[in-house]
């Protein structure tokens, strides 16, 4: 599964990646500003009300970024274990006492100050994956002693948030381990059924909740419900394409102004194409291209099958992450709630993705890659 024998001696850290996580975070701040000044303005009396949040976050995000990058990646494979537990602790416990927060009691914390137990989740399980399959590579073509067990675990955590109910976070979860276990070596044919078992589950859980059916009905024909169901996705193409090729310019969204419901946080790609255009949407997908390549270079010239399948779930929940927010933004899938990487409003998601990047940076670092 690694490459280590392609690797080149050195101890530096992935600069590409770390310039371009860099840019996407400067980026970040500065869309949430121009995405969230009205609303800020107009709940707290304060413009930079979500943007100076946001920097604080950002700035703590880095500041873990540099220390992860400094401690051995393989401390986690000793740890995962107790990571993995805790994650799933957390999980229980917000359903108990966790707040609840436009409908979905995700949330632990007093008033505006929170975490969101399903983003430490995410990354707990993906330490702990990477462990239980280095662990299992000899295995991974039984389907009761490879596919099986860590299957069986990510079920479970997308069982406990499914009844916060977040079902964005479950099917990044989900997407990452199925990436996480194409990569150990897991048989097509296990993958084909879980695929088909996973599309009757999704249908049942579907089914079971109104809500998820109106954004069925809202990603099939918008138009049909434009004051209700369709209304956020209309509002989202609107802004889109009244940006063209360059944009109305920074700052001078309309959709922000209260058309576009919380346009700092899930739908602010479609802020980013109204001011900037084709031209912002298009450079900021290639930055995200150029970090999962970093990220797969990364797992390819990692030491040893630990590092490969960490890199790989790391840059794989990030891909995820990325390919469902723009789905949505753009219409192409139903909507789920999940956020833009790097550049979307929350503290929770930016720290823990930023974490996951300190992790990413010292495997690269002891894989000593060079071009």
């Amino acid at each position: 599964m690694s490459a280590s024998s392609n690797r080149a001696p050195g101890s530096s850290p992935d600069f590409t990646l770390i310039g371009v996580i860099l840019l996407l975070l400067a980026f970040g701040v500065t869309m949430v500003h121009s995405a969230s000044s009205v609303i800020s303005a107009t709940r707290f009396q304060d413009a930079f009300y979500f943007s100076k949040r946001q920097l604080i976050w950002a700035l703590m995000g880095v500041g873990l970024m540099i220390w992860l990058s400094r401690i051995d990646y393989h401390v986690w494979r000793k740890h995962a274990p107790k990571i993995a537990l805790a994650s799933y602790a957390l999980l229980v416990l917000v359903l108990v006492v966790g707040v609840n927060r436009g409908g979905s009691k995700a949330w632990l914390g007093i008033g505006s100050l929170g975490i969101q137990p399903s983003e430490f989740a995410k990354l707990g399980l993906v330490m702990f994956l990477a462990h239980l399959l280095a662990e299992s590579k000899d295995r991974m073509h039984s389907f009761w002693r490879g596919f099986v067990p860590p299957m069986g675990l990510a079920l479970v955590a997308v069982g406990l948030i499914m009844l916060e109910p977040d079902l964005g976070q479950s099917v990044v979860i989900m997407g990452t381990t199925l990436i996480m276990l194409f990569v150990a070596g897991t048989r097509w044919s296990h993958l084909a059924s879980l695929f088909g078992a996973g599309a009757v589950g999704f249908a049942g859980l579907v089914a079971m909740a109104p809500y998820r059916m109106d954004r069925i009905y809202a990603f099939l024909d918008p138009w049909k419900y434009p004051l209700g169901k369709g209304y956020q996705i209309i509002q989202s193409l609107y802004a889109l394409g009244s940006g063209g090729i360059l944009g109305l310019g920074l700052g001078h969204s309309r959709q922000k102004f209260l058309y576009l419901p919380e346009p700092q946080t899930d739908f602010i790609f479609s802020i980013v194409g109204e001011e900037l255009g084709l031209l912002g949407t298009v450079s900021v997908l290639l930055l995200f291209a150029v970090l999962i390549w970093r990220g797969i270079r990364t797992a390819l010239y990692a030491p040893d099958d630990f590092g490969t399948l960490l890199a790989t779930g790391i840059t794989g929940m990030i891909a995820v992450q990325v390919l469902i927010n723009i789905g949505v933004v753009t219409g192409s899938i139903p909507a789920t709630g999940i956020t833009l990487p790097f550049i979307s409003y929350g503290g929770s998601s930016l720290t823990l993705l930023l974490s996951g990047v300190g992790i990413l940076l010292n495997i690269s670092k002891q894989a000593g890659m060079v071009e």
